[in-house]
C-alpha cells in the first residue's frame, strides 16, 4: 500500500468511500458548507492506494479564522470498511499532517471524535476560543497546532478561505 497525492481519476473512488461513510446528509453539515466553491488543497489531498485500488482519503480545505489566521479544515479522513482496523487512516494522517506543516501551514481544525483524534495531537481545549456558524457538537470541535503557539490569542468565527461568507446549518 502507498501513499500518494490525489489525482482526477482518483475522484469516483474517493467519493464512493466518502458517501458510503457519511451518506446523503453529509451535505447539509456545516463543514461541508465550508467546501461549496472552494477547492480541496491540492498538495494535501492524499490517497490510500493498494494494488491499484483507492482504500482510504485525506482532504485538507482552506479556512480563515475572522481575523484573518489562515487554517486548514481536516476531513474527511475515510478507509474502507473492508480495511479499517489496518492503520491506513492513521497513515494518511501522518503523511498529511508531515506535508502540512512542510508547507507552511500553522493550525488544522476538524470536527471528530477526540478519543481518535487525539493521538495525532487534536484537543477540544485548542478549539475552545473557536467558533464554526451553525450547530457543532463542542465536544468534537477539534483543533491543532502544527506551530507551536499557532493559536496563541487567536479566537473567533472560522469562516470561508477569503472572506468573510459563513457557513451554515448543523455540523
Amino acid at each position: 500500500m502507498k501513499i500518494v497525492q490525489e489525482e482526477l481519476v482518483h475522484g469516483p473512488a474517493v467519493e464512493k468511500l466518502v458517501a458510503e461513510a457519511f451518506g446523503p446528509d453529509r451535505f447539509e453539515k456545516t463543514v461541508y458548507r465550508f467546501r461549496d466553491g472552494v477547492d480541496a488543497e491540492a498538495s494535501l489531498s492524499l490517497v490510500a492506494l493498494d494494488k491499484g485500488e483507492v482504500v482510504g482519503t485525506l482532504r485538507f480545505w482552506p479556512v480563515e479564522i475572522e481575523g484573518g489566521t489562515a487554517a486548514l479544515l481536516l476531513g474527511p479522513l475515510v478507509t474502507a470498511p473492508s480495511r479499517q482496523g489496518e492503520g491506513i487512516g492513521s497513515r494518511l494522517m501522518k503523511a498529511g499532517l508531515a506535508r502540512a506543516t512542510a508547507e507552511g501551514h500553522r493550525i488544522v481544525i476538524l470536527v471528530g471524535d477526540e478519543p481518535y483524534y487525539r493521538r495525532f495531537g487534536f484537543t477540544r481545549a485548542l478549539a475552545r476560543r473557536l467558533e464554526l456558524p451553525g450547530w457543532v457538537d463542542p465536544a468534537r470541535f477539534l483543533a491543532r497546532e502544527l506551530v507551536a503557539g499557532a493559536l496563541t490569542g487567536v479566537s473567533g468565527m472560522v469562516v470561508r478561505a477569503g472572506g468573510t461568507e459563513k457557513a451554515s446549518k448543523a455540523a
